[in-house]
């Protein structure tokens, strides 16, 4: 029987208590983690930085999640950037405890595994409106992405429940601020989406599905 994560919620609440302030960095890309992480509120950005200071968005932690996984189970090197996209609350364990926990534990490390692939295939998803799509298209995508991720229903639509900025937006589908602002207040002009500051509601996830398959020439 896959587990609920309720075990690893019990697990963790026993471990250091931690919190973050918006917009603080939790963890540098090249530094080892103190830790394993299991976010109790709030959400956490992981992104990378190149070169020439430019940011790009890969995932999104919400409540429940726990990372850095890869670290934790194979001892890869973090390389990305960790910080609090809101006020974050959180339980820290040590990496060995962790390890311990989940090889005992098969049913709460099969619910892990399942987290991992629906980010995985949400990730793939990500690739492909990157690499195939347009400005509109990447835009549509990514919110139709996270509807499925955060979306909560509402009497006026479905709310993203994960804060965003249009910069937020930006950084993960890979251009400008200013494009993504334009794409944003094109689908708010279609009544497709609605948003003020860093809320974003989406009021026709049919029409923005079929946004999001559009061609450069459709």
């Amino acid at each position: 029987m896959i587990g609920d994560g309720k075990e690893l919620e019990r697990f963790f609440s026993k471990s250091t208590s931690q919190r973050f302030k918006r917009g603080e960095t939790i963890l540098r890309a090249g530094e080892t983690p103190p830790g394993v992480f299991y976010l109790k509120k709030g959400f956490v950005r992981l992104y990378s930085v190149s070169e020439s200071g430019e940011e790009l968005t890969l995932m999104i932690f919400k409540p429940g999640d726990i990372f850095p996984i890869s670290w934790a189970v194979a001892d890869s090197p973090n390389n990305y950037f960790l910080d609090a996209m809101t006020l974050c609350e959180m339980w820290r364990i040590g990496r060995k405890k962790f390890v311990s926990f989940v090889s005992e534990n098969p049913d709460e490390l099969y619910e892990l595994i399942g987290k991992m692939m629906v980010r995985l295939l949400g990730l793939l998803r990500r690739m492909e409106c990157l690499v195939f799509g347009n400005a509109g298209v990447k835009i549509a995508s990514i919110l139709c992405i996270f509807v499925e991720a955060f979306g909560r229903e509402t009497a006026g639509g479905l709310l993203i429940e994960v804060p965003l900025t249009h910069q937020d937006i930006a950084d993960l589908v890979g251009i400008a601020r200013e494009t993504t602002s334009l794409e944003m207040g094109r689908l708010k002009d279609k009544g497709i989406i609605d948003y003020s500051g860093r809320t974003i509601l989406i009021r026709s996830l049919t029409r923005l599905k079929r946004e999001s398959t559009k061609s450069e020439a459709g």
